[in-house]
This record gives structure tokens, C-alpha cells and sequence, in this order.
């Protein structure tokens, strides 16, 4: 309790045993003495609470300054790993090399598939051609329309890529620009060559080195060995199967019932 307080109550209580009363004037100033230190009493909890709220907004301020500390920091380190976050422009380089490669593979294999379907769309075999053919593995080759119902015979026993190689090595050998040369030259390689291709034809060692030195400096020869094998490949494997096949003998009757009788 304030110490005025306390001698105002003494003074009162002093007063009261010896009997006397106090006068007016003394209570008024005792009143004004009390409400002082109420009103003191009164200011220091105010302030106290005014207090609060004030640390409350420095906390908040230090909240908000720890916040933007963290986002510099995230900022500063996406900044030193853009690559990380930007990888298609560190990665532009590259990417588009093997684009333009993709385009100029599909390029080729377009040219490539274009020509067995410019055989494919040839004339009708006659029934003289289609009994040549039997002669020799020759005839049937030296034929549009041979070759491509030999082709349709090998896709029966899944080694179609053997004609579409002797295809390929029959446009090869008639470029004559270096860059065509180089660049269809590394096509074949890795489309019927390379042991990762699912193309790949059968090839023996001696042929698979003689393709790897020729090309160190590709020409338009590089592939005139491997071509020689596989065509005679096909000439003893092969073409013996489709001579009796279900598939060369109808194509025979079929023509022969047409044929007009002489």
C-alpha cells in the first residue's frame, strides 16, 4: 500500500481514539491524497499494458526480417544453381545437335522407306518375269517387282532387313557429295552395322573390320563388301525357301490362270 495512504489511515485512526473528528478541509485534502494514488496506480498499469502490444510489433518486425533473410538466401542459391533451374538453356546446345541429327536420320529413312515404295507401287509382274525368276537369283533381283515380293517373302521370316541393307548400299554407292556421303555413310553404319541396332544384318568379322577402317573416311564404296555378303546371303538362304513357298507358287498360278491360252 502507498505510504500516503498509510498516513492518511494512521492520521484517521489517530483521530478516532482520542475522540476528535477531522474537519472538512483535512478529508478533502486526504480525498485528493487517495485519488493521486489511484490515478498513479492507474498510469503504471496502463502503461504496462500499453507495453504489449509494442513488444508484440517487434516480434513481428523480427519475424518479417528473418522471413525476408531466408528468401535472399533462396534467391541467392537458385541464383548459384540456375542450371539446375534452367537446364534448357545450359542443355540448348546439345539438345539441338541431337535434334537436327533426328531430323536427318528421319530425313534418309524417309528416302530410304520412299524407294521401297516406289518399288512397291511398280507394275504387276508379267507371267515370263515371274517364271525368270526362277532361273536365277539374278532375274529376280534385276526385277522391281521381284524384289519386292521377295521383300514381302523375308518380312515372313523377319529378315526384311537384309533387302532393305542392299537396298540402302544401292543408293549409297550412286552419291557423289562428300557431306551426303559422311553423313548417310554414319545412317547405315548405325541402322545395319552397329550390334546395338535391331537391324542389325549378319556379318562376319572380316567384313565388320573392313567397314570400320573404311569409315575413318567414308566413300561411297565403304559398304561395297558387306552388300556382296548379304546379297549372297539371300541368294543361299533365302531365295531357295522362296522358290517353294506357298507365296511364289500362287503368284505362278494365279498369272497362269489369266494368261490367255495359246
Amino acid at each position: 500500500m502507498p505510504t500516503d495512504v498509510i498516513l492518511a489511515e494512521n492520521s484517521l485512526f489517530s483521530l478516532g481514539i482520542h475522540g476528535e473528528t477531522p474537519m472538512g478541509s483535512e478529508r478533502m485534502e486526504m480525498r485528493k491524497r487517495q485519488m493521486s494514488v489511484q490515478q498513479e496506480s492507474m498510469a503504471g498499469g496502463t502503461a504496462t499494458t500499453q507495453q504489449d502490444p509494442n513488444q508484440s510489433q517487434n516480434q513481428v518486425n523480427q519475424s518479417q526480417v528473418i522471413q525476408n533473410q531466408g528468401n535472399q538466401n533462396q534467391v541467392n542459391q537458385r541464383g548459384n544453381n540456375a542450371c539446375c533451374f534452367c537446364w534448357c538453356c545450359c542443355c540448348s546446345c546439345s539438345w539441338n545437335e541431337e535434334r537436327e541429327e533426328r531430323n536427318r536420320r528421319a530425313s534418309y529413312d524417309l528416302k530410304a522407306e520412299g524407294t521401297a515404295d516406289c518399288e512397291d507401287s511398280s507394275p504387276p509382274p508379267t507371267l515370263e518375269e515371274v517364271r525368270s525368276w526362277a532361273q536365277s537369283f539374278d532375274r529376280l533381283m534385276s526385277c522391281a517387282a521381284g524384289r519386292v515380293a521377295f521383300r514381302l517373302f523375308l518380312c515372313t521370316e523377319f529378315s526384311e532387313e537384309n533387302m532393305l541393307f542392299w537396298l540402302a548400299c544401292e543408293e549409297f554407292t550412286k552419291e557423289t557429295n562428300k557431306t551426303s556421303i559422311e553423313e548417310k555413310a554414319r545412317v547405315i553404319y548405325e541402322d545395319f552395322i552397329s550390334i546395338l541396332s535391331p537391324k542389325e544384318v549378319s556379318l562376319d568379322s572380316r567384313v565388320r573390320e573392313v567397314i570400320n577402317k573404311n569409315m575413318l573416311e567414308p566413300s561411297s564404296q565403304t559398304f561395297v563388301d558387306a552388300q556382296v555378303q548379304i546379297y549372297t546371303l539371300m541368294q543361299r538362304d533365302s531365295y531357295p525357301r522362296y522358290m517353294n513357298s506357298h507365296a511364289y507358287k500362287n503368284l505362278l498360278n494365279s498369272l497362269s490362270e489369266q494368261a490367255p491360252e495359246s
